[in-house]
């Protein structure tokens, strides 16, 4: 009997660890946006500390939204800026939430639905430092609502 309890703690242990870490991540991180809506003008900013140059990393793009969101789609104009500069390396990503009969993509319950999108793999940061990456929505009209929170997650391959 005790070498059964010694095997269930041992794992037990081991799950806590695994769980308690996360090293492949460098970030993942939400940026609430104002229930009145997202402004146009309005960029989210993350900073992503990256020490290792070496390794390759994927970069995955998260949205939130309510089901009230009244588009299937959202195009968003995401910046990368590397330590030392200030012009970003822009790009353009659109984020399909809905399918064609109307159906949330995302995981969630309720009237919240999350959606984790690849947005880049194989990344090599070239210089150790923050890097910032700059989202701002590129729906039409100034102001979108619908959408609760932006998150960047950044890790490791």
């Amino acid at each position: 009997m005790k070498k059964g309890l010694k095997y269930i703690l041992l794992v037990f242990a081991a799950i806590l660890i695994f769980a308690a870490c996360d090293r492949k991540s460098l970030i993942n991180e939400y940026k609430i946006i104002s229930k009145n809506g997202w402004n146009k003008d309005s960029l989210m900013v993350f900073e992503v500390p990256v020490a290792d140059t070496v390794k390759m990393h994927q970069v995955f793009v998260n949205v939130r939204n309510d089901i009230e969101y009244k588009y299937s789609n959202l195009w968003l104009f995401i910046g990368i800026t590397q330590p030392g500069d200030t012009i970003p390396v822009t790009d353009t990503l659109e984020i399909t939430l809905a399918d064609p009969t109307g159906k949330w993509l995302g995981e969630g319950f309720g009237g919240m639905k999350t959606t984790e999108t690849l947005y880049r793999k194989n990344v090599y940061f070239p210089k150790i430092g923050n890097y910032k990456i700059d989202v701002q929505h590129g729906m039409r009209g100034k102001i979108l609502t619908g959408i609760t929170d932006v998150g960047i997650r950044v890790e490791r391959q």
